[in-house]
């Protein structure tokens, strides 16, 4: 790399198998509007939630076409990056490799407690436990209602090891109680990207004055 070029430094995005796809569709979307980087991670669960809950696959071979039409967006120009969930000699399970930090959108349970833990079961788990160690921001989203007490103590154990932990929790102030499901959607999805300090206009900011949206 010549030594002006400014190296790339992706944020990882890790979808695990939790209902709630949508809401990492419209991450990533606000991520590659934003023009950032993103190295992503399907896991093996998460490919059947985004069938079941959109209609398309997603396969290790084809995953930029499939992509796209999960995202039902064009990717020309965007800078991404795929990681098979079971590689677990890729790049991101190290902690030399670049990365801004990691964002798990929907997290599972079962994602929350391998990331609290330590278990490192995927690279999804692997990557989340990395970018944990090495300091960088990590936002979880669980997604997952009611919860358990070991739930919540996983939860604890995320934030005390230094992740935002941001519960899929739509807020209504800016769309109304009619509101579309995706600019529920999106409120969530922008309030990630504010916890990651990534710009965006996914929702509309309280203001302070009632009665304006």
């Amino acid at each position: 790399m010549p030594a002006d070029e400014t190296p790339r430094t992706p944020w990882i995005l890790g979808v695990s198998g939790a209902s709630g796809t949508p809401y990492a569709a419209a991450v990533l979307r606000g991520l590659c509007a934003a023009g950032e980087a993103v190295d992503l991670v399907v896991s093996r669960a998460a490919r059947l939630t985004i069938l079941d809950e959109t209609g398309h696959a997603f396969r290790d071979a084809h995953w930029r076409e499939d992509l796209a039409a999960w995202l039902d967006a064009p990717l020309d120009g965007a800078d991404l990056r795929y990681w098979p969930a079971g590689d677990l000699a890729a790049g991101p399970s190290s902690g030399s490799y670049r990365a801004k930090g990691m964002i798990v959108v929907p997290a599972s349970t079962a994602a929350c407690a391998g990331i609290a833990l330590g278990l490192s079961k995927d690279l999804l788990q692997r990557a989340a436990e990395v970018n944990l160690k090495e300091r960088r921001p990590v936002v979880i989203v669980p997604r997952e209602t009611p919860v358990t007490r070991s739930h919540l103590l996983h939860l604890v154990e995320l934030i005390d090891s230094g992740a935002v932990v941001l519960p899929a929790s739509p807020g209504f102030y800016g769309s109304g109680a009619n509101a579309q499901a995706q600019q529920l959607i999106d409120f969530v999805a922008g309030k990630v990207l504010d916890a990651a300090a990534v710009p965006h206009t996914l929702l509309t900011r309280w203001t302070g004055h009632l009665g304006t949206r």
